[in-house]
């Protein structure tokens, strides 16, 4: 069986040192945005030089849409984690949209700006988006399978929910109740959960 050939030292440190600014610039971005920056400012608020900012990618327009794609990977993987940890069917999906909520928590009234004014930024939440309505839909239809929720059409349930999403994803929502996505999450799992919950079980799960 052939070896598997040895990273080289300075690639690894290149590698561990542009997930670093990926982190920092995830930090960064959700405290203030990315439109204002220019790279000279974004090296400097990072303490790195412009060429370490390249490792992440080749342009500022690139380096935004990896930042932010970055913070969305990072938030799924921690969102199925407290999912898988969670034993009651029932309680998924309010954990995992109360999971969602945390994790968006963080982001600035700016960084929503910006990511609804920056075509590509946007489309990576829009994809989220859709991902997250579609994991709702899973969801609903393993504890109606379970026998835990009420035998409701989880293709309806599903599309509904992604419907809300895309407007909170909008900044519909926000206009319409002064609530950000955040607070939106945690509704949206409350109207769920009192939805397609059994006609004996509609307290819902204990806040977590």
């Amino acid at each position: 069986m052939a070896r598997r050939p040895t990273p080289h030292p300075l690639l690894e440190r290149s590698g561990e040192r542009r997930d670093q600014v990926i982190d920092d610039l995830v930090d960064l971005f959700l405290a203030e945005g990315f439109q204002t920056f220019s790279m000279e400012e974004l090296a400097k608020r990072l303490k790195c030089s412009k060429t370490t900012l390249y490792l992440v990618a080749a342009s500022k327009e690139q380096i935004v849409v990896t930042t932010v794609r970055a913070f969305f990977r990072m938030a799924a993987s921690r969102i199925e984690a407290r999912v898988a940890s969670s034993g009651d069917v029932r309680e998924r999906i309010s954990v995992y949209l109360d999971a969602v909520a945390r994790e968006l928590q963080p982001a600035s009234p700016k960084f929503y700006a910006d990511v609804n004014d920056f075509g590509p930024a946007n489309q990576v939440y829009r994809e989220n988006t859709f991902v997250a309505a579609q994991r709702v839909q899973d969801l609903v239809n393993e504890g109606v399978a379970a026998g835990a929720l009420r035998p409701v059409n989880a293709e309806f349930v599903g599309a509904a929910v992604g419907q809300v999403m895309t407007a909170i994803q909008s900044g519909a929502i926000e206009a319409a109740t002064n609530e950000d996505d955040a607070s939106s999450y945690r509704q949206l799992a409350d109207l769920v959960i009192a939805g397609i919950a059994e006609p004996t079980d509609r307290s819902g799960p204990n806040r977590l």
